[in-house]
């Protein structure tokens, strides 16, 4: 009787526990780690990939001007702000001319001498034309007169004496004549240098442009060739992109481009690729180029604004494509999860070209209509069971 009773209570906890042991190998094949991943999955399908180019740059102006002074001196004057837009030959500001103006009234009175002393020499020099003529004349009188025994052969040297005393006397006034044109050469070529240096005190705009700094405050002494005011041409603008090396293949002149300044928002701006710098940046390895805009951006940007540039290149042929989300990495091999009848192998693949929209060309390893894991909600091996779901929890599509 009392082993009956043993056997009874037995019975009855084997009972109760195979329920138990049920329940939890029912709860570690579901939800254990045992349980099926949770995955979505794609089909490999034939795409014509548009490859695209991003990168980041700066908002630059292509020319900029900076004005100063051609020699050193104290700002008397500055007419225009930061942020003014001025025209070409618009006083900008002025330098302080010391006794400048008293140099040139100084030198205008030196011209005007030398002019009189080249008027005096021309004097001098008909002056002693004359006398050379007259002087000629009698010495060939004379001549003829001693040939007929008129008047000495004493008398006839005394003439010729002063024929050629009148011929020197013309010589010199020539080179006096000469001396008085080079002074006045030399004092108007001082005068003009005077007056141009006269005129640079007056800073000019050499161009229409927008005034982006303005260095020197009226009072302050500037050397020669200091920056007082710098301007720049807005339609110049251009973007300075960085783009990688390795993914530089097709940058060339001319691309389209999509341009989104930071201060503007998401909203693109058309542009081109105007060229392709031919130094690279060999420590970031990245490609430069100048990127300008179809049209001056209104507001005009700051300079040094960075912006977004994206390329897009020329569309290649088509041929099989996946999301690059579907791309994993396993003990260096590139490859992805292919699902087969519900079980999973990883797939060696060989990669093409990618967009900007995330698809990225297979060109070996898989073929169109194959499936493959786009998410997973968590790593996973060869031995994983898993369930195909439209969408995993917490994981936006």
């Amino acid at each position: 009787m009392k082993r009956f009773h043993i056997r009874s209570r037995s019975l009855l906890m084997f009972a109760a526990l195979v329920p138990l042991l049920l329940l939890f190998v029912y709860v570690a094949l579901r939800s254990g780690p045992l349980a099926p991943v949770p995955v979505t999955v794609t089909t490999v399908e034939n795409h014509a990939i548009i490859p695209s180019l991003f990168g980041i740059g700066t908002v630059e102006a292509r020319y900029t001007y900076r004005i100063g002074p051609t020699l050193a001196g104290r700002v008397l004057r500055i007419n225009v702000d930061v942020g003014d837009k001025v025209v070409t030959g618009q006083v900008l500001g002025e330098m302080d001319p010391v006794d400048l103006q008293d140099r040139v009234d100084a030198l205008d009175a030196a011209q005007k001498h030398a002019a009189a002393l080249v008027t005096a020499s021309e004097a001098q020099v008909r002056d002693a034309e004359a006398r050379k003529i007259y002087a000629g004349t009698q010495a060939l009188r004379y001549d003829q007169a001693l040939h007929a025994r008129a008047v000495s052969e004493e008398t006839r040297d005394a003439k010729e004496q002063e024929r050629q005393v009148h011929d020197a006397g013309l010589a010199a006034a020539l080179a006096d004549l000469e001396a008085a044109r080079q002074e006045l050469v030399r004092s108007r070529a001082d005068l003009e240098a005077l007056i141009t240096q006269r005129d640079n005190l007056r800073l000019l705009a050499p161009t229409n442009g927008l005034v982006v700094a303005r260095d020197v405050e009226p009072g302050t002494t500037a050397v020669a060739g200091q920056s007082v005011i710098e301007l720049i041409a807005p339609e110049t603008l251009w973007i300075n992109v960085r783009f990688d090396q390795l993914r530089a293949a097709g940058l060339q002149a001319g691309l389209p481009a999509q341009i989104v300044l930071r201060s503007q928002g998401v909203h693109p701006l058309a542009g081109r690729v105007l060229r392709v710098e031919p130094l690279a940046d060999s420590v970031t390895e990245e490609v430069l180029a100048k990127v300008v805009f179809d049209s001056v951006p209104v507001p005009l940007p700051p300079i040094g604004e960075l912006a977004e540039v994206t390329l897009t290149l020329s569309a290649l042929p088509s041929g099989p494509s996946l999301p690059n989300a579907a791309i994993r990495r396993i003990d260096g091999i590139l490859g992805v999860w292919q699902v087969n009848h519900g079980t999973l192998r990883f797939t060696p693949v060989k990669l093409g070209a990618a967009d900007l929209e995330g698809l990225v060309q297979v060109r070996e390893g898989l073929q169109t209509g194959d499936q493959v894991v786009v998410y997973s909600a968590k790593a996973l091996s060869k031995h994983n069971r898993i369930n195909v779901m439209d969408q995993i929890p917490g994981v936006a599509k």
